[in-house]
C-alpha cells in the first residue's frame, strides 16, 4: 500500500511515458513527483457512454462531438487570413471544423487521432460545420482510456498533450494503488466521504459521471484537513511552548484612558476588548487578529491593550509597514493619550517620570516614542538622537514605541517588551513578526495583529488560521457611508468641479494615480504628470504631490502640510492607501480605477469622510475587461468591506490572493475556499479536535508525514516558533 508522503518522493521521470525532458518540463510547471501528478485532476469530462452520433445532432445546438480526424487542410484566401479546416467523422456522418488564423491547429491535429469538438453546429452548403470550436485531443481511437467510457480531459502541461498526461497518470495510478488512508475513519464517516484510494481512481477515471462529485469532495477535504492540521499544530505550539505573561488587569490605567476619551466605545469595541483582555490574563501569549473597517476604532482598542501591558511595568510596541503610517500612529496615539491626560508635556525636557509614577499618583507618565529609518521623536524630550532613543528603549525609559522595520533592526533590544501590535500584517512577512517578538528578552510578548483590509471568513480560517480572530463590525455613531460614483474619463470635469466646490467650502481632496511617472508601456495616469496638469486646471488651489519615491523627509513634509490644511488637493499614488487620517478630506478621486484591486479601492475610499462632513469617492475609468467592470460595479454597489473582500476573492481567485502571502498556501490545488466553505469548516473542526487530544500527532504518524511532505517549504511559516 502506497502512502501519499511516499509518493512525494517518487519522481515523475520514474513514470512510464514521461522521459527526462518531459519530467523537466513538468517540474518547471510544479509537478515534481507522483503525488503532484495525481493531484493534476481533469478540468472536465466527456461522457462517451451515451454519445450522440454526428448525424443526429440538431442544427444550431451547442454540443461536443467526438470522432476521428480524417483530414487537415489549410488555405490562404488573402494575405492576412489563414483558414485551417479539419474533417472529423464517426460511424454515422462527417462534420467540418474551421479555424481562422490559428496556425497551431496544424500541429495539434493529426489524421487518425480521436478528438472532441465543442461548439455550435451549423449547416454550410448542405454540410455540417463548426466555426472555431474548442478542441480536446483524446488520442488514438484504439486507446481504451477514451472509448466507450467517461473520458477525463486533463489540462496540457508545458506542451505535453492531454493524451500523454492521461496515460501517464493512468500508469502512475496503476503502480501506486492501493493508496493508504491516514484520515481517522470517524471523520470520514461523519461527513460521508469515500476512501482515498477510491477517490483518486474515480477523479481520474470514473466509471460514471456520478462518481466525480464524491471523489472531488473527498480529495478537497484532504487538502483542507492537512492545512488546518498544520494551523492547529502551530497554534498548539504557540500556546504550550512559549513563556507568556499573565497580565494583571485590575489596575486603573486603562479605565483612566477610556474615561478620559470624549466618547464611549461602541458595543463592538467593548466586545473585542473583552476578548483581548481574556487573552492578556492567561499565562500563554496572545496571538490575535483584529479586523475592522477604516474608522471603526481599532487604534483605541490597540492603545487600551498596550496600556494593560504598561500597567504591569512592561513595554509596548506598534510596528507599521510605512513611515507615513508610523508617523500617523505616533500622532494618533499621542493625541489619544493627551485626551485622556496620560501624556507628558512634550516641551518639558526634564520630564523623566518612570512607570512607578502611575502608582504613586504623580500624574501622566506614558512615554511615547517614534522610531523609523529616518527619524526619532519622543513626547518627553524636545530633541533626541537615534542612539539615545535606542538606549532609552533598552533601559525601559520608553514605555511605548511606534516604528517601522526599524524596530527589528540589529542592535535594538527592548528592556521588557510585553505587548506588540503589528498593523496591516499583510504588508509584512511572518518572519518579521517573529523578529519583533524576539526583541523581548525573557518572555514571548502578547501579539495583536491589526488590519483594515477586510479578510473573508474563508481566508481568516486559512491564511490566519493559527490566530484567534476578533472583528469590530460596528462603526462609531455619526460616521456616514462614503458616496461612490463611477465616471467615464470623458466626464472628468465633473470630478474636478466637485473638488473645487468642496475646497471652496473649506474641505480638502485626494487624487490618486496608479503610476508615479508616465510610462511608454502603460496608458494610465501618473502622479507627477497629473500634479502638473491639475495645478493648471485648478490654478487657484494649492495642489501638492506625494509618492513612494520621494525622500522620507519630503513625504513627511508634504503630509504635515496637508494635515495642517496648507494643501488643498493632494495628488498621490497608493502611498496614502492605509493609515492616513485627514478628517477635513471629503473627496477621493481615483484615476484609472480599474487598474486597482478591490481591497486597494476600498482602502483608498476610507481616506475620506472621516470627520463631521460626508465623503465622496469618484472612480474615473473606462474599464476594458470584464474583471475591471466587476470590481468597479462592486465598489459602487456596497461600502461593506467584508462583502467586497468576498467579491474580490471571487473575481481574482484564491491563487492570486494566496500569492500575496509571504509563502502562500499553494497546496490547495482542488479546493476552492468559497465553493467548499462547508468542507473548510468541517476540516478545521476535525483538525483542531484531533490536535487537542494528540498534540504532536504521535498516534497518527502517517498524517504527520503528510502535513510535512505535502505542504513542505511552501508553508514553512506555519511552523515558525
Amino acid at each position: 500500500m502506497a502512502s501519499l508522503s511516499r509518493l512525494t518522493e517518487v519522481r515523475t521521470d520514474e513514470v512510464k511515458l514521461i522521459g527526462p525532458k518531459s519530467a523537466e518540463k513538468l517540474t518547471d510547471a510544479g509537478i515534481r513527483h507522483v503525488a503532484d501528478l495525481l493531484h493534476h485532476v481533469p478540468h472536465r469530462y466527456i461522457d462517451r457512454t451515451n454519445k450522440t452520433p454526428i448525424a443526429r445532432i440538431p442544427i444550431g445546438s451547442e454540443v461536443t462531438v467526438i470522432g476521428e480526424v480524417m483530414s487537415v487542410t489549410t488555405r490562404r484566401p488573402r494575405g492576412n487570413l489563414v483558414i485551417i479546416e479539419a474533417v472529423v467523422a464517426d460511424d454515422t456522418a462527417r462534420i467540418k471544423a474551421v479555424w481562422f488564423n490559428q496556425r497551431f491547429r496544424l500541429n495539434q491535429l493529426t489524421e487518425g487521432s480521436q478528438i472532441a469538438l465543442s461548439g455550435v453546429v451549423e449547416s454550410f452548403r448542405g454540410a455540417l460545420q463548426m466555426k472555431s470550436p474548442d478542441v480536446d485531443v483524446l488520442g488514438s481511437g484504439l486507446e481504451g482510456l477514451v472509448t466507450g467510457r467517461v473520458v477525463p480531459i486533463h489540462s496540457t502541461v508545458a506542451k505535453i498533450s492531454t493524451g500523454t498526461i492521461r496515460r501517464a497518470i493512468h500508469n502512475a495510478l496503476t503502480r501506486s494503488r492501493p493508496i493508504d488512508d491516514t484520515v481517522p475513519v470517524e471523520f470520514l464517516a461523519s461527513h460521508g466521504l469515500m476512501g482515498r484510494d477510491e477517490a483518486f481512481a474515480a477523479i481520474h477515471f470514473p466509471d460514471s459521471m456520478d462518481e466525480i462529485g464524491p471523489a472531488r469532495r473527498r480529495l478537497v477535504y484532504d487538502e483542507l484537513f492537512r492545512l488546518e492540521l498544520a494551523l492547529a499544530l502551530q497554534k498548539r505550539k504557540q500556546m504550550l511552548a512559549a513563556a507568556g505573561i499573565a497580565h494583571e488587569l485590575s489596575g486603573d490605567l486603562v479605565s483612566r484612558f477610556l474615561g478620559g476619551l470624549p466618547y464611549k466605545l461602541t458595543t463592538a469595541q467593548r466586545r473585542v476588548l473583552e476578548e483581548i483582555e481574556s487573552d492578556l490574563g492567561a499565562a500563554h501569549p496572545m496571538h490575535r487578529l483584529l479586523q475592522g473597517e477604516v474608522g471603526s476604532g481599532k487604534t483605541v482598542v490597540a492603545v487600551a491593550t498596550l496600556l494593560h501591558g504598561l500597567e504591569g511595568g512592561w513595554q509596548g510596541a506598534i510596528m507599521a509597514p510605512t513611515e507615513v503610517l508610523a508617523e500617523q500612529h505616533y500622532l494618533g496615539v499621542g493625541s489619544l493619550l493627551a485626551e485622556a491626560g496620560l501624556s507628558p508635556d512634550p516641551l518639558s525636557a526634564d520630564s523623566t517620570l518612570g512607570m512607578e509614577s502611575l502608582f504613586a499618583g504623580e500624574g501622566p507618565a506614558v512615554h511615547l516614542a517614534l522610531l523609523t529609518s529616518s527619524s526619532a521623536s519622543v513626547n518627553y524630550r524636545q530633541e533626541i538622537t537615534r542612539s539615545e532613543l535606542v538606549s532609552d528603549i533598552g533601559n525601559g525609559q520608553v514605555d511605548l514605541v511606534v516604528g517601522t522595520h526599524a524596530l527589528i533592526q540589529e542592535g535594538l533590544q527592548f528592556g521588557r517588551l510585553g505587548v506588540a501590535v503589528v498593523d496591516e500584517q499583510h504588508r509584512f512577512g511572518v518572519a518579521q513578526r517573529v523578529q519583533l517578538k524576539e526583541k523581548a528578552e525573557s518572555v514571548d510578548p502578547d501579539l495583536l495583529i491589526m488590519t483594515a483590509t477586510p479578510i473573508p471568513r474563508t481566508l481568516s480560517m486559512t491564511l490566519y488560521g493559527d490566530l484567534d480572530v476578533s472583528v469590530i463590525d460596528q462603526m462609531p455613531p455619526g460616521r456616514s457611508p462614503v458616496h461612490t460614483q463611477l465616471l467615464a474619463r470623458s466626464q472628468e470635469n465633473a470630478a474636478w468641479k466637485l473638488v473645487v466646490d468642496q475646497v471652496g467650502e473649506g474641505r480638502q481632496a485626494f487624487v490618486v494615480c496608479p503610476l508615479v511617472e508616465d510610462s511608454p508601456n502603460v496608458e494610465a495616469a501618473s502622479a507627477v504628470a497629473e500634479h502638473a496638469r491639475l495645478s493648471e486646471i485648478m490654478s487657484d488651489l494649492r495642489v501638492g504631490l506625494i509618492h513612494g519615491q520621494l525622500p522620507s523627509s519630503e513625504k513627511e513634509s508634504v503630509m504635515g502640510a496637508f494635515r495642517a490644511g496648507e494643501i488643498d488637493v493632494l495628488v498621490s499614488t497608493t502611498v496614502i492607501e492605509v493609515g492616513i487620517d485627514i478628517p477635513n478630506a471629503t473627496v477621493m478621486v481615483i484615476e484609472d480605477a480599474d487598474r486597482f484591486g478591490l481591497s486597494q479601492l476600498h482602502q483608498l475610499r476610507g481616506r475620506v469622510g472621516r470627520g463631521m462632513h460626508p465623503g465622496t469617492c469618484l472612480l474615473l475609468a473606462d474599464p476594458t475587461t470584464t474583471e475591471g467592470e466587476d470590481r468597479l460595479a462592486a465598489m459602487v454597489g456596497t461600502t461593506d468591506g467584508f462583502i467586497l473582500a468576498e467579491e474580490d476573492l471571487r473575481i481574482r481567485g484564491q491563487g492570486t490572493v494566496f500569492g500575496t502571502r509571504q509563502s502562500g498556501v499553494k497546496d490547495l490545488r482542488l479546493a476552492d475556499i468559497l465553493r467548499d466553505y462547508d468542507l473548510l469548516v468541517a476540516a478545521r473542526r476535525d483538525a483542531f479536535a484531533l490536535v487537542g487530544v494528540d498534540p504532536a500527532l504521535e498516534g497518527h504518524p502517517g498524517l504527520a508525514e503528510e502535513v510535512r511532505a505535502m505542504l513542505g517549504e511552501e508553508v514553512e511559516w506555519l511552523f515558525v516558533s
